[in-house]
């Protein structure tokens, strides 16, 4: 046991806080994706060919550290405690975002983005440290209002990024960033309280035992991989996203603040349609609802390719949302039931790995795939990557399918 249950209103308290951190924690992260491909362009003087690929660099920096430190930092939350961990993050995060917006060359910009990659977990040790104080008849309430808080904020981050880039610059729009990262760190260090009891090493199952204990070590496994293409899917188009705006509104002055909605649409999307598709995946099968997801995910990447306007892009990024939605909520659904609870926290750190590593690979792809082709290019690779996932998924879940129909017969 890693904690013990605090008193009624010590866990509401730490909810409420920890929603607070969370909220904060989403914006900061995502307000600067618009305009960092933007940043990147104004520290020099690059060809096509190198602002994609120092824009996919900066993008994916800091994504391939977490997938590095997000298994050691939860080994080291089971020995110290989740606050501490809720404590170093946000700490770590000001510090980052306010030198951010000090650099005066692109490597400088991409070694913060790696150090911001040590700095990962705010999010994960907050849903660890209430699953662990909430009482079991009420995890389920209080980790999806935890959830709302970081969705929430993602979803107002790149609007509130681009438009406070619009108006002040993108150098001040780092400072107001890591200035909230402050705040994030004074409520979560006076008000956050945690009575920690670390977990014996003996007590802790190594990475092969964690494996044993998994019914259909096979199917999560996929999962894993399958988490990773989305997440490299989804963000392939991220680096080249401002700068295919630009280029449909022909270096329009309001460039920025619509890049903030481009990016913002998705979210909006999402936020509204997970809920009616969780609950269609618990009556019919989450894998129906996966596979339904990427289905529309390609039909909608292709024409992306071709707009003309930006309107037309916000509102295939629309859908784009909707499939999203249909995304990794049922690969959770799908590893949460074929997991024993005595391991869930390990596997879905493994998890998060595999997501960071899928952040990682996507910029990189689509930095690659614009430089030798278009920024076009980058959305028909995209599909392809949802098509190889559809496969794996086909394949990988073909047991779920013969549970279901034994079960209906």
């Amino acid at each position: 046991m890693a904690a013990k249950q605090v008193g009624p209103n010590s866990w509401r308290r730490n909810l409420a806080v920890l929603w607070f951190g969370t909220f904060m924690a989403g914006i900061g992260f995502s307000e600067v994706m618009p305009f960092l491909s933007l940043y990147v362009d104004s520290l020099g003087h690059f060809t096509h060919n190198e602002l994609s690929l120092y824009s996919g660099m900066a993008f994916a920096a800091s994504y391939l550290v977490t997938a590095i430190a997000s298994p050691l930092w939860g080994k080291l939350a089971d020995r110290t405690g989740r606050k501490l961990m809720l404590v170093r993050a946000s700490a770590g995060m000001a510090i980052v975002f306010i030198f951010m917006g000090l650099v005066t060359n692109v490597w400088q910009l991409i070694g913060l983005r790696l150090l911001q990659g040590v700095f990962s977990g705010y999010i994960s040790n907050a849903n660890a440290l209430i699953a662990t104080q909430v009482p079991k008849r009420r995890s389920g309430q209080a980790l999806g209002t935890l959830v709302t808080g970081n969705v929430s904020g993602a979803l107002l981050g790149p609007l509130l990024g681009g438009t406070l880039a619009s108006f002040f610059s993108y150098r001040v729009t780092f400072f107001i960033t890591g200035a909230l990262f402050v705040g994030v760190f004074l409520v979560t260090t006076f008000m956050v309280h945690e009575d920690f009891k670390p977990v014996a090493k003996s007590k802790m199952l190594n990475t092969k035992g964690v494996i044993g204990e998994l019914g259909n070590s096979k199917l999560v496994l996929g999962m894993f991989v399958t988490t990773m293409i989305i997440q490299a899917a989804n963000n392939s188009i991220v680096p080249i996203l401002a700068l295919y705006v630009r280029q449909i509104m022909d270096n329009s002055p309001a460039t920025t603040f619509y890049s903030g909605i481009v990016a913002a649409v998705p979210g909006i999307a999402t936020l509204a349609a997970a809920p009616v598709l969780g609950r269609l995946g618990d009556r019919i099968g989450a894998d129906r609802v996966l596979m339904a997801g990427f289905l529309l995910a390609i039909v909608v990447y292709v024409p992306m390719a071709f707009v003309t306007n930006v309107w037309e892009l916000i509102g295939l990024r629309f859908l784009i949302g909707v499939a999203n939605a249909s995304m990794l909520p049922a690969v959770q659904s799908i590893l949460a039931k074929n997991t024993p609870p005595h391991v869930t926290g390990r596997v879905f750190s493994w998890n998060q790995s595999f997501q960071a590593m899928g952040n990682v690979a996507g910029p990189m792809i689509g930095s690659i795939v614009s430089t030798s082709f278009d920024y076009a290019g980058v959305f028909i690779s995209t599909a392809v990557l949802v098509v190889i996932n559809l496969t794996l998924v086909f394949n990988n879940t073909k047991g779920m399918r013969k549970a279901r129909k034994l079960k209906q017969s």
